[in-house]
């Protein structure tokens, strides 16, 4: 499949490595000729030097009816101009824009019928993360499945927490009213599917799935019981960093500090109960002034990775109880551990957008969970075709995957199934498979092609 790519930004250059590696023809337009040479020299796409929205440079890049076009431009218009010119002059399959004004994507119509398929804002995708973080005190990552009704939870086991050093069917002991199911654990970098006989390590990442309400009952299993957070420090007033402390403001004492003075003036006219502080977010006496070590939560979300990283090195230092940061680029990663509490990169949350919207098959999630290992958590509806029509009736333990792949949950007629022994494969169910590797998702998908 063709991929026409706008913009070679983070978010562009992110998308074109992921693709590349999930077997899509690549090209990629952008004015910036440097970035381009980096991309040429790293990956077998094709570049075109010039506007994106240009019909001349459109057509450059070979854009047909057999193409999918994703506009990830830091630039709202320039991004919907060149939807409309590719869906008009050039027939292209989809498009895929990325919008940051929220207000555009109330009635995409007005730019055309059909000229928009699919929206995505990272921004906001990095917002919400981050709330659901601080609801969910000691969850590492949470991710969203069956329009939410459904939650894939990441948590590091603790040596104080319950079951560390016992079985894992002690969840079952413990809460035997509480629907969950562990469908992988990360042991010093690498993944294995449990069993109830599974004995707990500290250290161990574990993903479990269950509904939103049992998350910190789960989460307080691996780790001591966590207190609910009350102070949140944000450091950068952009879009992520006002929409949460926005969000925020009414339940938790929040200060911001941003060092734009005309952006903190501004800020202050539009956050009601947030305290608005300008200044540096490495400046120890600002922090101390401002009881950096009675925060509990420390949010580095600047556009500046070096920003980030040593602003919450240096709270972690002075006394902040939980940091959390955006991530832009990949090759920090390996400074993380250890350092950071938690990270967000926003690359991640577009490149899962993205992905489940290219899927031939009835995929209605996709969600990468490591960058740097390839695992995936997918939700897809299973349909008969000839791989499945054998396959109805029999129990989920007999359905052939690959090593590294569980069943996570069963979404029955709107009920949440966890999987065991007595639970047979339906036709229409929705499945929520984790998956170790990528490399395993053709394996997979067939479950949930129509043909």
């Amino acid at each position: 499949m063709k991929v026409l790519i706008l913009g070679a930004g983070r978010v562009g250059a992110s998308l074109a490595r992921a693709l590349i590696s999930n077997g899509y023809d690549i090209a990629i337009i952008d004015q910036d000729k440097s970035s381009l040479s980096d991309l040429e020299e790293r990956l077998d796409i094709m570049t075109v030097h010039g506007h994106a929205s240009d019909p001349k440079i459109i057509k450059k890049s070979g854009a047909d009816k057999n193409t999918i076009v994703i506009a990830v431009t830091s630039n709202d218009e320039v991004n919907i101009i060149a939807c409309q010119i590719a869906k008009k002059q050039f027939k292209v399959n989809k498009t895929i824009c990325r919008l940051n004004n929220s207000s555009y994507s109330k009635d995409l119509n007005i730019f055309g019928e059909n000229i928009i398929d699919i929206v995505i804002s990272p921004e906001n995708e990095v917002m919400r993360h981050l709330k659901e973080l601080i609801i969910h005190p000691g969850a590492q990552q949470i991710e969203n499945f069956a329009d939410g009704k459904v939650n894939l939870v990441c948590v590091k086991a603790k040596k104080k927490g319950k079951l560390v050093g016992r079985e894992l069917k002690g969840i079952k002991d413990d809460m035997p009213e509480t629907n969950a199911f562990v469908a992988s654990i990360y042991r010093k970098g690498k993944p294995f599917v449990p069993d109830g006989d599974t004995v707990i390590r500290e250290s161990d990442e574990v993903y479990f799935i269950s509904s939103s309400d049992n998350i910190d009952q789960i989460v307080n299993e691996f780790r001591e019981d966590e207190k609910v957070y009350s102070r949140i420090m944000i450091i950068g007033g952009g879009k992520i960093g006002f929409s949460l402390a926005k969000d925020l403001e009414n339940t938790y004492k929040t200060k911001l500090i941003d060092s734009d003075k005309s952006r903190c003036t501004e800020l202050a006219k539009k956050l009601d109960k947030t305290i608005v502080l300008n200044g540096s977010a490495t400046d120890e006496e600002l922090l101390k002034s401002e009881n950096i070590a009675n925060v509990d939560v420390f949010c580095a979300l600047t556009d500046d990775d070096e920003t980030n990283l040593m602003s919450s090195l240096l709270a972690k230092k002075m006394g902040a109880k939980k940091t959390m940061i955006i991530l832009n680029n990949p090759s920090y990663l390996g400074l993380v551990p250890g350092f950071i509490d938690i990270y967000l990169a926003p690359y991640r949350l577009t490149v899962s957008s993205v992905l489940q919207d290219l899927r031939e098959s009835d995929v209605t999630q996709d969600v990468l969970l490591k960058m740097d290992t390839g695992a995936e958590a997918i939700e897809g509806v299973v349909h008969a075709n000839e791989f499945t029509s054998s396959l109805f009736g029999k129990p989920l333990k007999d359905i052939p995957l690959p090593e590294g792949v569980s069943i996570g949950a069963v979404i029955r007629h709107g009920e949440l199934i966890m999987p065991n022994s007595k639970v047979e494969l339906c036709i229409n169910d929705n499945l929520i498979v984790f998956l170790a590797d990528k490399e395993m998702m053709s394996e997979v998908e067939i479950l949930f092609k129509s043909k």
